[in-house]
């Protein structure tokens, strides 16, 4: 199942994808995709349902009609760094012994399709595509062999980052990763048994219509078990909260020269079987 939210800014309303790709109304059964809504017992009662009964949403989506991120109110958007091992070698680093966790603050997730606005006094943003994984039921200490059991779906996310605040101003990775904007998630939250192998997804990201990441998640060093286990070592992880996976390379920082976005670019990132996003880029006024 294909679960979404759709509508304004701040007044995105529940739904779901047809298979005709038209967007259906979930109002009558769930408030929004958020905290309870993704528990096991009601993701399988929404799938349940017979979704050619749903009230039609007007609109083309992602066209006419603004799809929001894929979850409301997310409580943890957690990161982990450095976790495809090409990535890490065009950054000239290792691999690291543990997962990298830091945080995104959740202030920075817009819509998939919304605008990315360059912080003032930027000269160094970049991209990242990567897998998103949403938590369902929550916990803590969660057992590798049972942690898809906590999952209640997967998306695409663009982890957009500041390099500069991110290395060079001293701390930690957060400051140049949480700024406003550098969170599209979705188009839409897709149920693990629609995703299929989600350790071999092909997934790739443009600028301007230049492919610069070309990967799949079959490089990622840690796989998505593993990761949902060693977060819940150190926080309870909670329905609704996301933690992004890492990028495969490609990233602008690693060309050579290194690329930076600058206003008006556009970017179109996509994972297979999760959607695509599409962002312009604007400079912050």
């Amino acid at each position: 199942m294909k679960l979404l939210r759709y509508g304004p800014a701040g007044q995105e309303k529940p739904g779901c994808l047809d298979a005709e790709g038209r967007v259906r109304d979930l109002s009558g059964h769930v408030s929004d995709i958020a905290g309870t809504a993704l528990l096991p017992d009601t993701i399988a009662r929404l799938k349940a349902l017979d979704i050619a009964t749903l009230p039609v949403v007007e609109g083309v989506p992602q066209s006419d009609l603004r799809l929001g991120p894929c979850v409301g109110q997310t409580g943890k958007f957690v990161c982990i760094g450095l976790n495809y091992a090409d990535h890490a070698a065009e950054s000239g680093m290792d691999v690291p012994p543990e997962p990298v966790i830091f945080n995104k603050w959740t202030s920075a997730i817009i819509g998939p399709d919304d605008d990315v606005i360059i912080p003032r006094g930027s000269k160094k943003t970049d991209w990242e595509v990567e897998l998103g994984v949403v938590i369902g039921k929550g916990g803590s200490y969660i057992d590798e062999a049972n942690a898809m059991d906590h999952v209640a779906g997967f998306c695409v996310i663009n982890d957009v980052s500041e390099r500069e605040y991110q290395i060079e101003r001293a701390g930690t990775w957060d400051k140049g990763k949480g700024c406003d904007t550098f969170g599209p998630t979705g188009p839409w939250l897709v149920t693990p048994d629609e995703v299929g192998d989600f350790d071999n997804l092909a997934m790739w990201l443009e600028v301007d219509g230049v492919r610069h990441q070309n990967g799949s998640t079959a490089t990622m060093v840690y796989k998505v078990p593993h990761l949902i286990a060693y977060c819940s070592q150190f926080m309870s992880l909670q329905s609704g909260d996301i933690i992004s996976t890492g990028t495969p390379p490609g990233v602008g920082m690693g060309l050579k020269p290194p690329k930076y976005l600058k206003g008006g670019e556009i970017m179109r990132l996509g994972i297979e079987g999760l959607g695509v996003q599409t962002q312009t880029v604007r400079n912050a006024k």
